[in-house]
């Protein structure tokens, strides 16, 4: 057999594998793909005489594997909005995100000047150990030359990831000392952190934050409760804004930890009518004390099961925005050659039986992604009397609180979100890689001052001469083409962050950010009467 009617058959089996998988949960027959068309031929062998046609007599040479691809977002498009193809360049990233660790040296880096530049070394990750500092240029990995190249950034991560254990010789050149550098280290696991911040707010009050739900977050989160238990937490604020979601085990988990024996946590209903309750094991390490969840528009899929368990069962409060809206649950399915589809299988609902999925069409994603923009529009950011509510869907707490399904977790309380067109603008722009560029440009042109600079002194804004002003951010975003005019306290604070991300972490990072914040300040002033 040749090589290409080798390629030509896989091509040929992987469309086919897709296809049944695909058109196997569209119909919920099996049977239905055995079935003999009026021409005599099954569906499966149909697309495979059309890719055989296509590539032996078309007009002109089509890649074929590029038409499985097409072919099965087209059959996805179809469904629903959450139901995605995979190919197998995206995948590993996927996986790793959502495993919580992956394999590499274990750095942050920008693209300076078409050269690897180290933003932060990743707290115990291999170069940590091995000695690598913010502001190192790589300029060699093993045999691959970096500067002047212009690769992307995947593909630098393609040559610094890699098996554990592997060497990797670097070559460097540190910046601050003026020096070329040669250091050795191997490959080792990595941590990414899905709880990247917690702290005590006060003697009772502790703070937790997390940013998606993936296979380690259960344990991340139970360790940082511990933590704040020890130093006297006896209320919890638990931050899911912006949280997209991830694991639907990993919310379960997170759940319990607040939940009485037995309480339902989620119900999840598949297209055959099967339904399974989870319920909670009464083992959890915060099942009493005040508690207050976060949420905005942002929060997704698992952080709307945790804050839906615990508006249901009457466990605590929920602050914020109306949630993103997503009951649905998907299971990730492989397709052969790397690549994979993650497939919607199954319906979910909070434990007083409401769905919180928000109406959707099958042919118009477009319309789905941009509610959140249309919750501007309409005045619901503004005012929650424009929230969208449905009296027949209408469910009772068992203390007798009414909440509603239909579109999201609307808070208890709700926090409006007033800002013009512009302010908004403004406010995504310091939330954006435009001022974590101009901050760690400020700390590469003089290091050596900047780390001096004390946690305290970002944190309890002291203040120091070095600290860059307003006005340089300003002239920055100028430069850069961008009209910036926002409040100068909110704007110092955000380089205070970003200051503090790039030298000491997430954790003071997030401090920083949450002070005079609205959301955090309401939760404290509820918990304060509890």
């Amino acid at each position: 057999m040749t090589l290409q009617s080798k390629m030509k058959n896989n091509f040929i089996l992987l469309l086919i594998v897709a296809l049944s998988i695909l058109i196997g949960y569209l119909l919920g027959n099996e049977k239905e793909l055995l079935t003999i068309s009026d021409t005599g031929g099954s569906r499966m062998n149909r697309l495979e005489r059309l890719l055989t046609y296509i590539e032996n007599d078309y007009v002109e040479t089509i890649n074929t594997d590029s038409l499985v691809g097409v072919v099965i977002e087209d059959i996805l498009d179809r469904l629903d909005p959450h139901s995605v193809y995979i190919p197998s360049f995206e995948r590993q990233m996927i996986v790793e995100n959502m495993q919580g660790n992956f394999y590499g040296i274990g750095v942050s880096f920008f693209l300076v000047r078409d050269t690897v530049t180290i933003i932060r070394v990743i707290k115990d990750g291999p170069s940590e150990k091995a000695g690598l500092l913010a502001g190192d240029r790589i300029l060699v990995a093993n045999q691959d030359t970096l500067f002047q190249k212009k690769y992307s950034a995947n593909k630098i991560m393609s040559i610094l990831k890699g098996k554990p254990g592997t060497d990797v010789k670097l070559k460097l050149y540190r910046k601050s000392e003026d020096l070329i550098v040669d250091i050795s280290l191997k490959r080792g696991k990595v941590p990414l952190q899905s709880v990247e911040s917690h702290y005590m707010i006060d003697d009772s009050i502790g703070y937790i934050k997390i940013n998606r739900f993936s296979q380690t977050t259960f344990n991340e989160f139970e360790l940082a409760t511990k933590n704040l238990m020890s130093e006297g937490m006896k209320k919890m604020i638990l931050d899911l804004r912006d949280n997209p979601g991830g694991y639907l085990h990993s919310a379960k988990q997170i759940s319990n930890v607040f939940l009485s024996k037995n309480q339902t946590i989620v119900i999840t209903k598949t297209n055959k009518g099967e339904e399974e309750r989870s319920v909670a094991k009464g083992d959890g390490v915060f099942q009493e004390g005040g508690l207050i969840i976060l949420v905005n528009e942002q929060s997704a899929s698992a952080s709307e099961i945790v804050a839906g368990a615990v508006q249901d069962n009457d466990r605590g409060l929920i602050i914020g925005r109306r949630t993103f809206g997503k009951g649905l649950v998907q299971k990730q399915m492989p397709l052969g050659g790397g690549d994979a589809v993650r497939l919607t299988i199954a319906k979910y609902f909070t434990p007083s039986g409401r769905s919180i999925q928000k109406p959707y069409s099958n042919n118009n994603r477009k319309d789905y992604f941009e509610d959140l923009n249309n919750r501007f529009e309409n005045g619901e950011m503004a005012d929650e009397k424009k929230i969208p509510i449905i009296d027949s869907l209408a469910f009772k707490t068992p203390r007798g609180r009414t909440v509603y399904g239909g579109g999201g977790i609307i808070p208890d309380t709700y926090i409006s979100n007033k800002n013009t067109k512009k302010e908004e603008w403004n406010d995504l722009i310091l939330n954006s890689p435009l001022i974590s560029n101009f901050v760690f440009n400020e700390l590469d042109q003089n290091r050596k001052a900047f780390s001096k600079l004390k946690e305290v002194q970002l944190l309890d804004n002291k203040g120091s001469p070095i600290l860059p002003s307003y006005q340089e951010f300003s002239n920055y975003c100028k430069t850069n083409g961008i009209d910036f005019k926002n409040g100068k306290q909110e704007t110092l604070k955000a380089i205070r962050a970003n200051l503090a991300l790039q030298l000491f972490g997430e954790n003071i990072f997030n401090r920083i950010r949450n002070q005079e914040d609205i959301f955090i300040d309401k939760a404290i002033k509820i918990l304060d009467t509890l």
